[in-house]
């Protein structure tokens, strides 16, 4: 089996308006949107879907219930854009966690969930980069001081 994600599905309480956080509040532009389902491109290779909860449940014969014992994450290129990126979440509906601040690993970040409370992290880490073929290199950063 390859080592690989392709799509990420979400489980939403009402579609329309996970489509509106998404899209207008977050600002992300859909790959795919129906009716019954949205698709948004978000790497490589790689989607998220938002699809109505009972209907995941229905599909994959098991109930599915909101929110995740998981976090999604996005890497930004700077603290400000960090800052920029939970404020609109914020402003779209999203209920803050953790608002930006340093963070243990050397890095800087914030947590907000969305409306069907799933968790997203929000960072800049300076040790995470991604190459033109969408190897991810990872490496330790200082953490930061004790006194900041």
């Amino acid at each position: 089996m390859n080592q690989q994600v392709n799509l990420v599905t979400l489980g939403v309480k009402d579609l329309k308006a996970s489509r509106q956080f998404y899209s207008h509040g977050l600002g992300w532009t859909p790959l795919l949107d129906l009716d019954e389902i949205v698709f948004y491109q978000i790497g490589k290779g790689l989607a998220l879907a938002l699809f109505p909860l009972a209907d995941l449940g229905a599909d994959t014969g098991h109930p599915a219930t909101a929110g995740t014992p998981f976090t999604l994450a996005q890497n930004l290129n700077s603290p400000t854009e960090v800052d920029e990126a939970v404020q609109r979440a914020r402003t779209a509906g999203a209920t803050v966690l953790k608002d930006p601040q340093r963070a243990a690993f050397g890095g800087y970040h914030g947590y907000f969930a969305d409306l069907d409370g799933h968790r997203w992290e929000v960072c800049h880490n300076p040790g995470w980069s991604v190459a033109n073929d969408g190897t991810v290199t990872l490496a330790a950063v200082d953490a930061p001081d004790a006194q900041d």
